[in-house]
């Protein structure tokens, strides 16, 4: 069965969110980030989001917006944020129509994308202090490791994302996953549409 719902797992600043957007553009999916999603659905911002209840309680609500999203009809790649709590999203992982890939990368390149965002959810990056905190991060990136490695279990499909560039990433998750055919029909609609105008 051709897979319409292609979920991105990971840790925080791991890359889904980039990664999904170029991977929907080159197979012509609608792009979904579960952060963004969450925040429309429940009309608030994620710094309100993350300190309105416990986890498990948060988890929950994340999965209420997992099963919105994986019900629109159309093909589409998600980055899913981390949810401890796998029996939010397992039974989606297990579909015939869904690929899910846990996006994998050493702590030393994760920090090497990590981004702070405000109160506001504004990202912004600062280097600066980042470098001056490097243990503490690199630490903290570690944990989170071993500590979703448990929730990500039943995720088959680890894909080493090895500091490549993006669209590097993008080539070798088309390679790898069997996406081609998908890829090569989105690129022949634009060519076509180019033609066009």
């Amino acid at each position: 069965m051709r897979k319409r719902n292609i979920l991105l797992f990971g840790i925080s600043n791991v890359g889904k969110t980039t990664v999904g957007i170029h991977l929907a553009q080159r197979l012509g999916y609608a792009f979904f980030d579960l952060d963004d999603e969450v925040k429309k659905y429940y009309m608030t911002t994620l710094e309100a989001f993350v300190n309105s209840d416990i986890r498990h309680a948060r988890d929950k609500k994340r999965g209420q917006v997992i099963r919105e999203i994986i019900s629109k009809p159309e093909d589409k790649v998600f980055a899913i944020s981390p949810i401890y709590y796998a029996a939010n999203f397992n039974k989606y992982v297990l579909r015939p129509d869904v690929l899910a890939i846990e996006l994998q990368d050493s702590p030393e390149n994760i920090f090497q994308r990590l981004v702070f965002n405000d109160e506001n959810d504004v990202i912004y990056k600062d280097d600066e202090y980042k470098n001056q905190h490097i243990t503490h991060y690199l630490s903290d990136i570690k944990k989170d490791i071993t500590f979703y490695k448990r929730s990500f279990s039943k995720i088959t499909n680890k894909f080493d994302m090895n500091n490549d560039p993006v669209e590097l990433v993008v080539d070798r998750i088309i390679k790898v996953y069997q996406l081609a055919d998908r890829a090569n029909m989105s690129e022949s609609v634009i060519i076509k549409n180019l033609k066009r105008t």
